[in-house]
């Protein structure tokens, strides 16, 4: 019972901290000896340089080329004016007024055709920044705006999104990434809507008030680029070539070629012992990145030594929130191995054993909350507790399906309270802080994805 204590006490000053805007880096490691230090069982020490660090690296090595790519070619779209010109003319189709639907809609397509999490949120921040500029709304908003279309339901409702949230319960319910497609759809409608109608009314009462793009906390690190004016921009079929490249390349390689590769030497030790099924999405998300970089580059190699320094800033800018999400990881890791983590996980397996959708849901949630991750608690929840709910859903006469689409549902609530690492990324990249962004993040990441997760329970 100690144990958990030491989690929950240890749960709550992470996010206390990284709500005040203390550096995750630094509060992550010691929140999670905090955990370890009220139970009394492991060494600090060694629980700090084998478990911690260890995790830490591994997130590190296995995501590191996502957020390098991912911000140089942030970069790229951003100091090309790229960015810029989509902006301009997704303003004159869909309407100035309407600047946080034109950005949800443009981070959901590119999460829904396959795009990382991260690097969308890399990609589509100079964009949100031109739209909210022409739109004079005030940049707070760009952070939940992002969250609505990137880390919602196209993480984890649409079928056939290969979004790692909605691959994870595949093997565990011997299903497809298209699991439950009309829930699914019905689901991904809610948060949709709902998260629409909040980031609306919050546009609306910031007009209302006077609070544009310029008077905002954020305004005076965002303002515009005195060495770039609309005349300077590409024109929108230039503009959109690298859009359109990583979208078609993801796909193409995820989908059509590296699923082809002969790749038997991965069973080699020296190549990890691995398998292509679980480093293909790594690698076509790379290939595919890579690809979208060099067509930027050709585009535009006329300007030849300025390409050089902005690929340059946008490598240096990757740093630190790989930094922060790979210390997220450490610390959930460092939960998980704990053994008041394993008494949580014998509470979560007692909730509603004649209702495995809500149990699994519970647990999913809180797995995820504790671990500050939608992956990681969903793969925690599923290794310990997947074949009990797999067993419990046949006995109660639930399909399979529905069993996988509410596990992926689950995950993409409480993962992003305060401490989590795509959070913190989000908000770093934004230029933003908990403070000014996080309550808006909360009710479109948060309050509406467990309210669609409610509506697809009680209808199943």
């Amino acid at each position: 019972m100690l144990g958990v204590v030491g989690i929950l006490l240890s749960l709550f000053v992470l996010m206390l901290l990284a709500y005040r805007n203390h550096s995750v880096i630094v509060i992550a490691p010691i929140c999670a000896l905090l955990a370890v230090a009220v139970e009394g069982e492991l060494p600090l020490l060694a629980t700090y340089t084998q478990i911690f660090l260890e995790s830490l690296g591994k997130f590190i090595v296995r995501y590191f080329p996502l957020f390098l790519l991912g911000a140089v070619f942030g970069k790229l779209m951003e100091e090309t004016g790229s960015a810029a010109s989509i902006a301009q003319w997704v303003v004159r189709w869909i309407g100035a007024s309407r600047a946080i639907l034109a950005l949800v809609l443009t981070c959901a397509i590119l999460t829904y055709g396959g795009v990382s999490l991260f690097v969308v949120v890399f990609t589509v921040f100079p964009l949100g920044l031109a739209l909210f500029r022409q739109a004079n709304l005030p940049p707070r908003l760009i952070p939940a705006s992002i969250a609505l279309g990137a880390f919602t339901f196209t993480m984890t409702a649409l079928p056939g999104s290969v979004q790692i949230q909605n691959l994870i319960p595949m093997p565990f319910f011997k299903t497809t990434s298209f699991a439950a497609p009309g829930m699914g759809c019905l689901a991904a409608a809610i948060m949709f809507a709902l998260g629409m109608l909040w980031l609306s009314h919050r546009g609306r009462m910031a007009v209302l008030r006077g609070d544009g793009f310029g008077a905002g906390m954020l305004s005076e690190s965002l303002q515009p680029d005195a060495k770039t004016t609309s005349a300077m921009y590409p024109s929108l079929t230039v503009a959109l070539a690298p859009l359109v490249c990583l979208v078609v390349l993801n796909f193409a390689f995820s989908q059509v070629l590296v699923p082809n590769w002969q790749v038997d030497y991965l069973a080699e030790k020296r190549f990890g012992a691995t398998s292509l099924v679980k480093v293909q999405g790594l690698w076509a998300t790379i290939l595919a990145m890579l690809g979208a970089i060099l067509c930027l580059v050709a585009i535009h190699w006329r300007r030849g030594r300025e390409l050089k320094e902005i690929v340059s800033r946008g490598a240096n800018s990757s740093l630190l929130p790989v930094f922060n999400a790979a210390s997220e990881f450490g610390y959930g890791s460092t939960i998980a191995a704990l053994s008041g983590f394993g008494l949580v996980k014998e509470w979560m397996v007692g909730i509603a054993p004649a209702h495995p959708l809500v149990s699994e849901a519970i647990s999913v949630n809180v797995l995820a909350g504790i671990t500050g991750s939608a992956s990681g608690g969903l793969s925690i929840a599923l290794e310990a507790l997947g074949q009990t709910y797999f067993e419990r859903g046949l006995a109660a006469g639930i399909s399979p399906e529905v069993m996988h689409r509410v596990a992926s549902l689950s995950c993409g609530g409480l993962d992003t309270l305060p401490h989590n690492g795509a959070v913190i990324t989000l908000l770093l990249i934004c230029n933003a802080t908990h403070k000014e962004s996080y309550w808006d993040i909360a009710m479109v990441s948060v309050v509406v994805p467990m309210v669609a997760t409610i509506v697809v329970i009680a209808l199943s």
